[in-house]
């Protein structure tokens, strides 16, 4: 009796304050109560569904269903007079971009349910995959049978389609470098409806040409990766660092030493960080593991710094799966922004186990208001620079945008053809520095302040993760991605027709 009195009581408050008033200045509220419990209900459908799917082995065979099907719908496309470019049929809400494209509502949508783990071949050590399989579904099964992917990215919900066409990366891409790196065959449906597989040996240049191109050459209905054998922890080093100069130094050793397998960086403010050096074992100390993937721990970036205000280096030995998964639940730090509360002990003892929430589901509901207030008053960014500059760039980071912690991430970029490659024709080092939060300083300006930064970046020979807003205009575009192959590739395949230009799918003036 005492629960309906109190829904109602809240129900009664929320038709009082109007609903756009709760969700801006209280969004805990509807966090906790609607979308937790909608976000474990996701996660439990899919997680059975992949699970059944792959265990009866009908996922192949659905697999060639679903193909003909896309190639069906994109040769009706054709025959209707091709009045409208093509975009997949995903809405934009799922996506775990914070953009809101547009274009959907426009575009000739091609229905593309493809979200299925097709093959585990251990003796090429490749995957075959869908699209829109995660993450999540991928760590579970590789670890499980005791292999992973060589570059995990973070989050559970981000597809394989969405790393492909964008860009992946994780603390062992110092080794690896990017998602796209670690691929090794693309399967997609052209503009003309057919089907085309593409390797470093067979149709090279589409194959260099997908990676960061965001579905303007072609459907993607299938995507193999390298995989390698898997350990069961990760022995983590944590290292407290001082000073921006010797944090850089700090940073740049760690990242150059092959002996790592894993580095990252967290820094709380200018002049302090924390670096982390892992490798993978079968063996750990019983008195040093720290399962971080339980509901009830404390989130891993708060955790972290600890060893910055204790001052004081520490070893743990931490499950796999979960050191992968070690932002997930607090979605790196954005979290403590929807629910202040939310590493209170109380709160993840009781509450943790439903923690995070989707995503997609934030976007589905965040409304024009929040999105316009997170659009002038949030940043969430990731520049790849070269990691020689690293020192200017996280001063620059400091002066224009103010936000902590930082993410550092070193990633090795190999030559190549593609849009993305370093200035000359070897290899070099780059950093991922990611910006997720409320700026600090007094004069931002969402659109001004962020040009500053991809003016940075592109002095540098820097390049900007395309899944957030970029603000360039077309020419400063086009001179910090290499365009010659992309561009030249759309014309022969007939993707100008069926396909927006990259530039006009993700840029602000074009999805208003």
């Amino acid at each position: 009796m005492d629960l309906v009195r109190s829904v109602l009581l809240l129900m009664l408050w929320i038709k009082v304050k109007g609903l756009d008033y709760v969700i801006v200045h209280q969004r805990w509220i509807f966090v906790c109560l609607f979308l937790l419990p909608l976000s474990v209900i996701f996660d439990v459908y899919y997680f059975v569904r992949a699970w059944i799917i792959f265990k009866m082995c009908s996922a192949p065979k659905l697999h060639d269903q679903r193909v003909r099907d896309i190639q069906r719908q994109v040769r009706e496309w054709g025959k209707e007079g091709s009045k409208t470019y093509m975009c997949t049929g995903r809405p934009g809400w799922l996506t775990v971009s914070l953009r809101v494209g547009k274009y959907k509502k426009t575009h000739k949508n091609i229905m593309i349910n493809m979200m299925d783990i097709l093959e585990v071949d251990t003796k090429r050590q490749v995957v075959r995959v869908e699209p829109l399989a995660n993450m999540g579904q991928v760590t579970a099964l590789l670890t499980s049978i005791g292999w992973t992917l060589p570059v995990l990215p973070e989050l559970d919900d981000l597809t394989v389609g969405g790393l492909v066409m964008g860009t992946g990366i994780e603390s062992s891409s110092h080794i690896y470098g990017l998602f796209q790196h670690i691929c090794v065959a693309y399967e997609l449906v052209l503009a003309d409806g057919s089907l085309v597989r593409c390797t470093e040996e067979e149709n090279s240049d589409l194959f260099h040409a997908v990676p960061w191109s965001c579905g303007t050459l072609g459907f993607l209905v299938a995507a193999e990766i390298k995989i390698v054998p898997a350990k069961a922890w990760v022995k983590l080093r944590y290292e407290p660092v001082r000073g921006l100069e010797n944090i850089c130094k700090r940073f740049t050793e760690a990242s150059e030493n092959k002996q790592n397998a894993f580095v990252e960086g967290l820094q709380y403010a200018r002049d302090m960080a924390v670096i982390m050096t892992g490798t993978m074992t079968d063996h750990a100390e019983p008195d040093k593991i720290n399962r971080i993937g339980l509901y009830f721990k404390p989130w891993f970036f708060k955790h972290v710094e600890n060893y910055l205000k204790e001052d004081h280096t520490g070893v743990e030995y931490i499950p796999l799966r979960q050191y992968y998964h070690r932002h997930t639940r607090s979605i790196f730090w954005e979290l403590q922004d929807i629910i202040p509360f939310g590493n209170n002990p109380v709160f993840r003892w009781l509450f943790g186990w439903m923690v995070p929430p989707k995503i997609s589901l934030l976007k589905l509901t965040q409304g024009e208001t929040i999105r316009r207030l997170y659009e002038q008053h949030h940043v969430v960014q990731d520049m790849l620079i070269p990691i020689k500059h690293l020192q200017s760039a996280i001063t620059c980071f400091h002066q224009d945008i103010h936000v902590y912690p930082l993410w550092l991430c070193p990633f090795l970029l190999p030559p190549g053809r593609g849009m993305v490659h370093p200035k000359s024709q070897e290899e070099e080092l780059y950093v991922d520095i990611g910006a997720y939060g409320e700026p600090k300083v007094k004069h931002f300006e969402a659109k001004a302040s962020t040009r500053q930064l991809e003016k940075f970046v592109r002095d540098k020979h820097g390049f900007q993760m395309l899944y957030a807003d970029v603000y360039m205009d077309r020419e400063e575009f086009w001179e910090m991605f290499d365009g010659q192959l992309y561009h030249r590739l759309r014309g022969e395949l007939g993707c100008k027709e069926a396909f927006p230009e990259v530039y006009d799918k993700i840029c602000k003036s074009a999805r208003h």
